[in-house]
């Protein structure tokens, strides 16, 4: 590795740092060594954390010369990847420094936390230390350039980020459905209640909060039943998933559902817009029937 931390001098953003470590190694690819940069980036240790309270721990010296990273020492692949960038995330982030004692002890909570309000000091850093974590392992550039080849919307793809990038499938739904082009959602799903969404910036508006039992008509219920692993996209009731906005019609609305260890799933919600609205792409020529059996035949192709 050629990055080393002087590269990364006059940038403390996750955005800022993380474009810093690509251009200084232009021959990065994925699955990112992350193991690899942060020792580049004056880690001098990355060992087993006893603990199952918390998930990760940074322990450095108050010149921020070098550090130790600790993982929970049940974590495994994906999981404890994305450990290992969140504690890196504290450590290159110059503003960041423990609340209490001389180290970060991060919970599986605290590596969840996407939005902190501003007064929050200690829910901001772990906020920030969670972005720099997913785009370090998912670089923007190469997701882009990976799901430009992939085509339509579909929860293999998920699957696929998670094997060939090496995190988890949590991490893959949500920068699969923050950086897909079609404007998607994938809600997190245990025991038939949701427990958070990711979605496009211009996804519609959601009915169904986390904590809400997924809706009766959804093929999740369908699919625990047949036990199917993963469904094909069919179409529902958009009502039942989206907000209605006074005057403007529900788009279509389709789905697909995932299943998952530990009575988890992944539900994908992709909405098409009636024609003539501003944020729908036309599809000439064919029926919502017709698009359905055509989308049909190209994820049995996958």
């Amino acid at each position: 590795m050629n990055v080393t931390r002087l590269d990364l001098d006059g940038t403390g953003s996750p955005e800022g740092l993380v474009t810093r470590i690509l251009k200084a190694e232009p021959g990065l690819t994925y699955p990112i060594p992350v193991e690899e940069l942060a020792r580049a980036l004056d880690i001098k240790e990355i060992a087993d954390l006893e603990t199952e309270a918390f998930e990760g721990s940074l322990l450095m010296d108050r010149h921020r010369s070098a550090g130790i990273i600790l993982v929970n020492k049940n974590a495994r692949g994906g999981r404890r990847r994305f450990t290992i960038g969140h504690e890196l995330g504290h450590f290159c982030i110059p503003t960041h420094m423990p609340v209490k004692g001389d180290a970060f002890l991060c919970s599986r909570d605290d590596m969840r936390l996407w939005s902190a309000a501003e007064q929050d000091k200690y829910a901001r850093m772990e906020v920030e230390a969670n972005r720099f974590a997913a785009l370090l392992l998912m670089p923007p550039p190469m997701l882009r350039a990976y799901l430009a080849k992939r085509g339509d919307p579909t929860l293999s793809d998920v699957v696929a980020i998670h094997d060939d990038f090496e995190v988890s499938k949590d991490a893959a739904a949500r920068a699969y459905a923050q950086h897909h082009d079609q404007q998607i959602a994938i809600a997190v799903v245990q025991n038939g209640k949701v427990l958070r969404v990711y979605r496009h910036i211009k996804f519609p508006k959601l009915s169904v909060d986390p904590g809400n039992e997924v809706p009766k008509g959804s093929a999740y219920w369908r699919a625990i039943k047949s036990k199917a692993e993963l469904t094909e996209i069919s179409e529902v009731l958009a009502g039942q998933w989206l907000a209605s906005d006074w005057g403007r019609p529900l788009p279509e609305l389709y789905e697909q559902v995932l299943l998952q260890r530990l009575d988890y799933a992944l539900i994908m919600l992709w909405p098409e817009f009636p024609e003539g609205d501003d944020d729908f792409d036309p599809d000439e020529n064919r029926t919502a029937k017709e698009r359905l059996a055509d989308r049909k035949g190209r994820w049995g192709e996958r």
